[in-house]
């Protein structure tokens, strides 16, 4: 039986096997492709150089801005080519690659977004505290142990170390750890059991962070005696949430069906929180931001 160093690529199935598709997801994922690094590199070209998006909140924005558009690039080349390609075929020690950054920047994704919740809960709960308590310091120093590469390392191994017998043949656009795991047939349990802890500790920590964030900020908007504070309280947050249950409800059901068989609904599933998220984060941000939009319209008019 051969090990996993006998193997040199594997071939990626891909989104479906129906021919007329092929072009039809190639004009969609190209479109996509063009319209994300505007959006992402956009936003964060307007907050380094906008006076009135400095705050704390605009900074985190703007490295979830970076990981979008470091997580999309990471899937989304690969899936064009193979769609106009006969031959769909990934590398060995590039699909370990693709999987590590995935599970880093995945692990990113989280993290900013834990840490705006929290930003949120220190903005409208303790107001007078926020300067001193989010400093601009406190902020790097958070940022700069939110990226995953120690837990995507780990978890690379483990990867690294599986057994491979004869098919090669990986059931999905893009290298991550369920579709890649079901191609192995050595070590698979260690690994599965590895990638469960991690990412059941990482995420439910996480979303507890969230969830007990934005009940405290309930209740104190709930408080307020004034009903149009209530209401801007409400909006400020609305873009975050949206961000939150867009990205946290698309891996939760990923998360409960991994062990499942792929199916075109999982595969869509996974093309909307690589692809479109990072492609609605901008605008879910922008579009009922009155800073961003005021920011936009003074660099539009060159002042």
């Amino acid at each position: 039986m051969p090990n996993f160093t006998d193997v040199t690529e594997f071939i990626l199935l891909g989104l479906t096997s129906r021919q007329e598709l092929q072009l039809f997801s190639f004009v969609v994922f190209l479109v996509v492709y063009m319209i994300t690094p505007i959006g992402n590199v956009g936003m964060i070209i307007l907050i380094s150089i906008s006076p009135q998006l400095q705050s704390p909140m605009y900074l985190f924005l703007s490295h979830l801005s970076f990981v979008d558009v470091w997580f999309f690039s990471n899937v989304t080349p690969k899936v064009l080519k193979n769609l106009l390609s006969e031959i769909k075929t990934i590398s060995y020690v590039g699909c370990l690659m693709k999987c590590y950054f995935f599970i880093a920047l995945v692990h990113g994704e989280v993290y900013i977004l834990t840490v705006m919740a929290f930003d949120w809960y220190m903005a409208i709960c303790n107001p007078l505290l926020y300067g001193r308590e989010m400093s601009r310091t406190v902020c790097v120093r958070l940022l700069s142990v939110l990226y995953g590469f120690s837990v995507s390392l780990i978890c690379t191994l483990w990867t690294y170390g599986l057994y491979f017998c004869e098919s090669f043949e990986i059931n999905h656009f893009y290298c991550a750890d369920p579709p890649f795991i079901k191609t192995a047939c050595g070590r698979v349990h260690i690994k599965e059991y590895t990638m469960i802890v991690t990412a059941g500790i990482n995420f439910t920590y996480s979303l507890s962070v969230v969830l007990i964030s934005y009940t405290f900020i309930a209740v104190a908007v709930l408080r307020m005696c004034s009903a149009d504070g209530r209401r801007k309280a409400f909006s400020t947050c609305r873009s975050h949430l949206t961000a939150v249950t867009l990205f946290y409800g698309s891996l939760i059901f990923m998360y409960l069906r991994w062990s499942a068989e792929e199916t075109v609904e999982g595969k869509m599933v996974a093309v909307f929180y690589t692809t479109v998220i990072p492609t609605l984060n901008p605008m879910v941000y922008s579009l009922r931001n009155k800073n961003v939009k005021e920011a936009v319209n003074k660099a539009n008019s060159g002042q």
